[in-house]
This record gives C-alpha cells, sequence and structure tokens, in this order.
C-alpha cells in the first residue's frame, strides 16, 4: 500500500529534517529542491528515500552539515571545490553554476568536486546546463563497493554514474542519467519498500547465482563482501565488460581527477567518522561556439523527431529518447503527487520523531 503525498508537502518534510540536522537554510533548501525533483521524475531511489541513510551517516559523524562549498582553484575555464564533508548536493548546484558561467565566457567550463557525498541524480545536473541552451556532462565516484567487475569473483567498483544533457528546440532536452551498473542500489531497496521482486540479472549472489528477493538482494548489497550488482549488460555474453568501461571512466573523471577516495583502497584506512571523500565532475559546453546559434538545436530536433516516427514493435508503446519518460512521470507526479509507499513512510515518521520535526506528507 501507499499514498500520494504533494510535491510541496514532499519538499517541505525533507528541508525541515536537513534544517533539524543542522544545514543551513540556503543548503537544504537546495538539497530539497534537487530531492524533491528527483522524486517528481520518477527516480525514487534518489529523492526522499535517501533520507534514513543521511541519517545513519549522520549519526556516524560522516557529515558536516554547517560546511558551504568553496573554491579551491580556478581558471578562466576550470576550476577545483571542495564540499567540506556536507552533502553532495549544494555543491553540485553550485559547480555546474559556475561550469555554465564559464562557459558562457569560453564556450566550455570544467569544474571538479572532492571531500563531497551522496548528491542524487546525476541527471539533474546535467540538465542544467541542458536548460540553458549547454551541453552538459556529469561523472561520480561512489561510496559503495557493490559492483562486480567482468570477470572477478568480488565486488570492486560503486555504481558510478553519468549524465549527459543537450538541449534541443521543439523537444524537450536529450537527458541521459544512467549508473553504470545494471540498477543502482537505491533501485533494489524501492523494489524492497514495494514487496516487488527484482528481474535476474540486476543481482547476483556470491556464487554468480540471480537472485530476485528484493530485501534479500538489498542486505547482500549492504552487509556482503561476496556477490553484487552486474555492470552494465549483465554478463560477459552481453558485453558487461562495456559497463565495467563506463564506471571506470565514471570514478577516473569524478574521483581520480578531484582526489576523491576509491573506496576499496580507503575505506580500510577511514576512521569512524571520516567524511567519506566522494568526488564529482562536471563540464558545460556552448554548441554555438561550433554552430550556427540554434543549428544545434535544429539539428538534434530533426534526429530526435526521426527517433519518435521510428516504427514501434508494440503500437502502444511509442519510442522515446532520453529523458522522455522522466518528463512524463513529472506531468504525472505534479498532478497526482509523489508515491510514499507505507515501509517509507513508517521510516519517515521515525526520522522525524527523533529529530523532533513536524511529519507533513499525509494529507490529514
Amino acid at each position: 500500500m501507499s499514498f500520494n503525498a504533494q510535491p510541496e508537502r514532499v519538499r517541505e518534510q525533507i528541508y525541515l529534517i536537513l534544517q533539524a540536522w543542522g544545514m543551513t537554510d540556503d543548503l537544504a533548501a537546495t538539497t530539497a529542491d534537487v530531492m524533491l525533483e528527483t522524486d517528481l521524475i520518477g527516480v525514487d531511489s534518489h529523492g526522499i528515500s535517501m533520507l534514513m541513510t543521511y541519517e545513519t551517516k549522520r549519526s556516524e559523524g560522516r557529515f558536516d552539515f554547517a560546511a558551504r562549498p568553496k573554491i579551491v582553484k580556478e581558471s578562466a575555464v576550470a576550476a577545483l571545490m571542495d564540499a567540506g564533508g556536507n552533502l553532495g548536493h549544494p555543491v553540485s548546484v553550485d559547480a555546474m553554476k559556475l561550469a555554465i558561467a564559464k562557459a558562457r565566457e569560453t564556450s566550455v567550463g570544467v569544474v571538479s568536486v572532492r571531500n563531497s557525498h551522496h548528491f542524487g541524480a546525476a541527471g539533474y545536473y546535467a540538465k542544467m546546463a541542458a536548460d540553458q541552451g549547454l551541453v552538459g556532462w556529469v561523472a561520480s565516484g561512489a561510496r559503495g563497493i557493490t559492483v562486480v567487475p567482468t570477470g572477478a569473483a568480488n565486488p570492486i567498483l560503486g555504481t558510478n554514474p553519468l549524465a549527459f544533457a543537450a538541449p534541443a528546440s521543439r523537444n524537450r532536452p536529450f537527458v541521459l542519467d544512467m549508473a553504470t551498473s545494471t540498477v543502482a542500489v537505491g533501485k533494489v531497496k524501492v523494489y524492497g519498500f514495494q514487496n516487488k521482486p527484482i528481474p535476474e540479472g540486476w543481482v547476483a549472489d556470491g556464487e554468480g547465482k540471480p537472485m530476485t528477493d528484493a530485501n534479500a538482494a538489498y542486505q547482500l548489497l549492504l552487509n556482503s563482501s561476496k556477490g553484487g550488482l552486474t555492470p552494465v549488460g549483465g554478463t560477459a555474453e552481453l558485453s558487461s565488460h562495456k559497463g565495467y568501461g563506463l564506471g571506470m571512466m565514471a570514478h577516473i573523471l569524478g574521483g581520480v581527477l578531484s582526489g576523491g577516495s576509491f573506496s576499496p583502497i580507503h575505506k580500510p584506512r577511514e576512521g569512524p567518522s571520516d567524511p567519506e571523500n566522494i568526488g564529482h565532475f562536471f563540464m558545460a559546453m556552448d554548441p554555438n561556439f561550433f554552430r550556427d546559434e540554434g543549428d544545434f538545436e535544429s539539428d538534434l530536433d530533426d534526429v530526435v523527431d526521426y527517433l519518435h516516427d521510428a516504427e514501434p514493435t508494440d503500437p502502444a508503446k511509442p519510442v522515446l529518447v532520453a529523458g522522455d519518460p522522466e518528463a512524463v512521470k513529472r506531468e504525472e507526479r505534479l498532478k497526482s503527487g509523489v508515491p510514499i509507499p507505507d515501509a517509507l513512510d513508517e521510516q519517515l515518521r521515525d526520522v522525524c520523531r527523533r529529530v523532533n520535526v513536524a511529519y507533513v506528507l499525509a494529507n490529514t
């Protein structure tokens, strides 16, 4: 069972909890905006359902909710930012804004971020650039050791997301947002909230066998050193080496470039309350440097239109491009609200009680 919460109430609930944890008003507002938008587009694994994870890390002393993002070094086209051990949402918004400003001046802007934590859905930040008429590219390292590389027996990599967005004119922006694993850990968690089995091929146990029990799979991902998520492709026969390679690329850009941690090496060296030091990468590029103004968007429209006109295998399911499902889901949820499964609702009520803030999600 579940109920639908009004979007403004979802945002308010997130904001109230973050503020009670010590995040300043402006950073809490930014984080709540990002998390709500993530829920609106249907990425339920990275929105309000993350609050319990954040609460656990807060209790471990991992976060500095009072920290403000700062620029460490800067040139005309590039910058390095430090999140100060705070959540990754505020620094990521600032980083992409800075990359956009640099792209306006020099045609390209690149910003690397270190000393961050989970930043939500990578596509949010890539779309920031597309909404300003620029091409956006985002990559990130990850905290969890959950993905089994092709040919390996045990998990070594994280889900290491990549996102890319480009502006069109007649059409919505193209927005690709993907984990480099078959699915994100949070999606397995959401299936557990909904009491749904996960598809075979998402998670393999310690013997390489597929798991379908979402709750058991989620516990394996959190607590076991054996088995884990598969890279994009799923199996070697289906080219999982490509997902493995993309995961490495995301970590190199997000983690190695910024000095962010590589969890298998850094976790054993950490103290119990050390920051996670996740690294992120943000790039914005002005297509008008390469094309006459408007030509890039017009050509992308032609490509998107052609794909939309492709003959579908199922007439009831037209061919879509990246960003279409999320945009449709957003329109639906702005009207109907954000689904809150009973299991999630109970956990959120507990968080509110522990931090002594009003519970505002339900209509009654």
